[in-house]
């Protein structure tokens, strides 16, 4: 593989770059099947941009602006052709990740973080692990002090105002220090002097550390015009113009267009630049006039577009070093630790309102359910009329796990998995530590919010006051709560919606409950198909292992009711015997799963039934890490990124 060799000047070159790419809409059908309209989008397209350089890419909608920058970066999707050299180097997918940076119009933090947190953890999943944590440190507090970000450090990420959000996200790319950084409209919707302030602080970053800034906007204005090095106009996918901004009003005055006094030339030679569509006639003069531009400028315009900047039109002196890219990146343990790390610091912010919700969601919630169903069902009676009462506070237990799961997960994952799509892009980790990281920071929370909850209904009725019963009780639990937060990850990867996910894997968990664990209708009374089907449904083996704790005695160990006890229920209808069902927990156990007496080993079909249940648990998790090592369609990954 080729590798960037470290100089003091850095030349990015695009030379006869074509691509081919999506032209219009399509519907989800044509996503999936491939079928959608494609056409050439970026035609011959030649650039150049040196180390301490800000070009900006100007066009109107449509021009190709977005595209050239995705083209650069690796990202388009389609096929291209010509070269894109970074010091001679070809560009692959591989060196724009490690040498490079790309900044998304859209760009979603984590907003339970305050500003220096999410830079300190950004700083973490970035930099090699051969920089020292003090590097680090002091890195971040470079580019808090670069990007005027160091007044609001100890701010949550929620209270910041559209442009101190956008440098925040600026900040993250240019911490690794890259050698070229790619923006899409990192000004689009910041107020006129925010803008100036942005592109300012590009500039300064440029010519202060001798590197490239490259980026795209639509609506140019003229005080930024000083900051900018080069332009590059494009129409339809065509260079209008690319060089030297000092040179620009020169070579369209020569042309025969001057730009008028007092008029932002910016502008100016953008709107010269962009087909007329107010009626047909101009839009065939306007359409031959930016052919006539083009054709000039291929024939005449490699003298302007190879022209560099004297950097003695550098505000400062440059300051060459080496790019921290050249560190390489951290291990797969770092990235681990700093992912959970940074999830668990998300709800421990109790300052932030997310930090508060999750706590409250991921600790708390299932507690506060079971003190209702410990409120509700408290004098349970411990004799056979209360068989009913008790499967019905079992159903409540396993529903509540369940569902409870399904909300705190839709509430906590879909900031996070939003952040994994594009922090995956730009290389710093991949799915299966993303999902790791996820499983292993959620493990003591759900561990802890089901060992609480399980200890209220167990220990606060009583149930049992035999630990080891406890134990089984809240392990049961557990492997079903964990089982539905994987569940629900799985779904939130593919759907962006986090309603219509927690829809779904509600549902799932409604057809588990009501088809598998027999505690709404007997297991021997389902129709064939849905007998069968129990036994895919991890809901058959929980309810199976809360059942039989409850209602069998086993030779090692007792139940919570008097199994063997046999209470004679006489014949007739009297005020006496009403309730009077089953004569022991057996002959309950016998009705609901049509469990028989030995040759079969009590004992045995109980641990298998506990062993299975979380089987279910670790098959989901595989099949999750799977799921994000696939390769998903393009257009499914491209409703989670900027």
């Amino acid at each position: 593989m080729s590798r960037l060799h470290v100089t003091n000047d850095y030349v990015l070159e695009l030379n006869n770059v074509y691509h081919a790419g999506q032209m219009e809409a399509s519907t989800c059908l044509e996503k999936i099947v491939g079928n959608s309209s494609v056409g050439v989008v970026l035609k011959d397209v030649s650039v150049e941009v040196h180390g301490g350089e800000l070009m900006a890419v100007l066009g109107s909608k449509g021009s190709g602006k977005k595209t050239l920058l995705d083209v650069i970066a690796r990202r388009a999707q389609g096929p291209t052709r010509g070269q894109i050299l970074l010091n001679g180097v070809p560009m692959s997918m591989r060196l724009f990740q490690d040498s490079c940076a790309y900044v998304g119009r859209k760009c979603h933090l984590l907003e339970g973080l305050t500003t220096k947190q999410t830079l300190y953890y950004a700083a973490h999943l970035t930099i090699g692990s051969k920089v020292s944590s003090y590097v680090k440190s002091t890195r971040v507090k470079q580019v808090m002090a670069d990007l005027a970000l160091v007044h609001v450090a100890n701010h949550g990420v929620h209270s910041l105002n559209q442009s101190e959000y956008r440098r925040l996200a600026i900040g993250i790319q240019l911490l690794r220090d890259p050698v070229v950084i790619l923006l899409d409209e990192p000004t689009g919707d910041l107020d006129p002097l925010h803008t100036y302030m942005v592109v300012s602080i590009l500039s300064n970053h440029a010519k202060k550390y001798n590197r490239i800034v490259v980026l795209s906007t639509e609506k140019p204005r003229s005080d930024i015009f000083p900051f900018l090095d080069r332009v590059t106009y494009l129409c339809l996918g065509d260079v209008v113009y690319t060089g030297a901004t000092r040179m620009m009003l020169d070579y369209f005055r020569h042309l025969g267009f001057p730009c008028p006094e007092l008029e932002n030339p910016l502008m100016f030679y953008l709107c010269l630049s962009t087909v007329d569509r107010r009626s047909q006639e101009r839009f065939l003069e306007s359409s031959n006039q930016i052919a006539a531009l083009v054709d000039k400028f291929r024939m005449d315009g490699r003298p302007f577009r190879k022209c560099a900047v004297s950097y003695a039109d550098h505000v400062m002196e440059t300051e060459h070093r080496l790019p921290l890219t050249a560190y390489g990146r951290p291990t797969t343990t770092q990235v681990l630790t700093n992912l959970m790390s940074r999830e668990w610091a998300v709800m421990w912010n109790c300052g932030s309102p997310i930090g508060r919700n999750q706590f409250f969601l991921r600790l708390l919630l299932l507690p506060v359910f079971f003190f209702l169903l410990w409120i509700f069902y408290y004098d349970l009676p411990l004799n056979q009329q209360s068989y009913a009462s008790r499967n019905g506070l079992l159903y409540s237990c396993l529903a509540g796990t369940m569902f409870l799961s399904v909300a705190s997960t839709v509430a906590v994952h879909p900031a996070l998995r939003t952040r994994y799509y594009q922090e995956s892009r730009d290389g710093f980790y991949f799915g299966p530590s993303f999902i790791l990281a996820r499983s292993l920071a959620s493990l003591p929370l759900s561990m802890g919010t089901v060992a609480a909850a399980s200890a209220i209904i167990y220990f606060g009725m009583p149930i049992s006051t035999n630990p080891f019963q406890y134990l089984l009780f809240g392990s049961t639990l557990w492997a079903v709560h964990y089982f539905m937060e994987q569940q629900t990850m799985a779904l939130l990867m593919l759907v962006k919606s986090s309603f219509n996910a927690a829809l779904t894997s509600l549902f799932l968990g409604i057809v588990y409950l009501n088809v598998g664990s027999a505690m709404v209708r007997a297991i021997p009374g389902l129709p064939d198909y849905l007998y069968y089907l129990t036994y895919v449904t991890q809901s058959r083996y929980a309810a199976a292992v809360l059942n039989e704790q409850h209602f069998r005695n086993f030779s090692s160990l007792p139940s919570v009711l008097n199994a063997t006890l046999s209470i004679p229920c006489p014949s007739g209808t009297t005020f006496s015997n009403y309730g009077c069902r089953y004569s022991n927990g057996t002959h309950y156990l016998m009705e609901r799963y049509h469990l028989t007496h030995p040759p079969y080993d009590d004992d045995l079909r109980f641990w298998l039934n506990f062993g299975l249940n979380f089987l279910f648990t670790g098959a989901m998790f595989f099949a999750n890490i799977i799921l994000h090592i696939v390769p998903l369609p393009a257009f499914v990954k491209s409703k989670f990124r900027g």
